[in-house]
């Protein structure tokens, strides 16, 4: 059977459409600092010396936001005027009203926020039960900036991309990871190397690519650093940014399905967000347990109705149990409805900006310094009852 190649993106914390998610998820957390029960949907645009912010906040209480905005674009890496884009002298602009009192109404009976489908997607790739190739383009982007912050290479500016081919054993839902075949990595720097790119090349393998890759890493890989030629023009300067136009990245790499919803600067009771991490949170236990190699889970929602309209729970022929047990078993264990799927992983809490970048899945369920809990839909706390539950 022939071999197959399949290919995932990631964006770094400075690429524009990851900066307007940041500001976003800022607004977000802090307004949930404020008011636990807050209602918000933020979305912002960035571009050129700009920023800009938009949406229904509903709170009782309210933030600096200009200031806030300015905290997270400095905090990325946006300080330097020669960016055309920086913390201090960018203008902010606001227009922010009060949530739809329609909307309200079926939401204060703790119904959906909206209608639509979420799913969750868990596999045996990694030890965090994700794609292979999403956590390998999301870990370049990440030691990007870890490289870029430590100065370990010079002139690194905040605005990167990568992506990474996988080779896959056969075309069959479980087919095993083989090696790596092709690397893309671009990374912004200022002008000392926009002559020098096979230098910077040769830094970005060192520093970046290899430590990345580890055991995946061999004489073969093809990769392409700035093929371009040069990427000194970046961030929101070369590129509007806009909230939510990273929702592959945000999740699976391509490789699971997704609703169509964005997550950034969304509060729990919107489904697009709080259901979309149940969902993978369920797969992701299944999958813990032992039920299957990889599974799929879609949940479905009507504005206002709190139970969700459908569940399935789509194991791909790899289920070691009947995926009815399965089922059921999901819908005894697990809390769906969207205050259920709040208090079960504490999403009234300020969370959120980690989240917005480095994707939202196949993360460390840890504590933040104020002792938050963070990333608690990628515990595997339900996997053993699961197991007993099915038998």
């Amino acid at each position: 059977m022939p071999r197959r190649l399949f290919t995932s993106e990631s964006v770094s914390m400075g690429h524009p459409d990851k900066v307007a998610d940041q500001i976003s998820d800022a607004i977000l957390d802090a307004m949930l600092r404020v008011d636990p029960r807050a209602r918000v949907a933020c979305e912002t645009m960035v571009s050129t010396g700009m920023a800009v912010v938009s949406g229904e906040i509903t709170v009782n209480g309210w933030v600096d936001i200009d200031e806030l905005v300015r905290e997270t674009v400095r905090e990325i890496g946006y300080t330097d005027p020669a960016m055309a884009f920086d913390a201090d002298s960018m203008a902010v602009l606001q227009a922010i009203k009060k949530q739809s009192a329609d909307i309200a109404m079926g939401v204060d009976k703790e119904g959906a926020g909206d209608q639509g489908m979420m799913f969750g997607f868990a596999c045996r790739e990694t030890p965090e039960l994700m794609p292979l190739p999403i956590q390998i383009a999301h870990r370049l982007v990440e030691r990007q900036a870890e490289v870029r912050r430590a100065n370990t290479v010079p002139g690194l500016r905040p605005d990167a991309k990568s992506q990474v081919t996988v080779e896959y054993a056969d075309h069959s839902s479980t087919a095993k990871p083989t090696r790596v075949h092709t690397v893309v990595l671009s990374t912004q720097h200022d002008k000392r190397w926009n002559e020098r790119q096979e230098d910077l090349k040769q830094q970005v393998i060192d520093h970046v690519i290899k430590p990345v890759l580890g055991e995946w890493w061999h004489k073969d890989v093809i990769v392409h650093v700035n093929p371009t030629g040069r990427f000194e023009i970046g961030g929101p300067h070369g590129d509007c940014g806009l909230t939510g136009r990273k929702i592959i990245v945000d999740t699976y790499g391509g490789r699971g399905r997704h609703g169509g919803g964005a997550f950034s600067g969304k509060d729990p009771t919107k489904v697009d967000r709080s259901a979309a991490y149940m969902a993978r949170h369920i797969a992701k236990n299944i999958v813990a347990a032992s039920l299957a190699d990889v599974c799929e889970v879609q949940l479905s929602y009507a504005i206002g109705v709190a139970e969700p309209t459908s569940v399935l729970i789509d194991c791909q022929g790899t289920a070691k149990a009947d995926e009815e047990k399965i089922s059921t078993a999901v819908r005894d264990l697990f809390q769906m409805t969207p205050k259920g799927i709040i208090e079960s992983l504490g999403l009234r809490s300020p969370i959120y900006s980690p989240t917005a970048r480095h994707g939202h899945f196949g993360r460390t369920a840890e504590k933040s310094a104020s002792g938050v809990n963070l990333f608690t839909w990628e515990k595997t706390d339900k996997a053993e009852a699961l197991k007993k539950a099915v038998g």
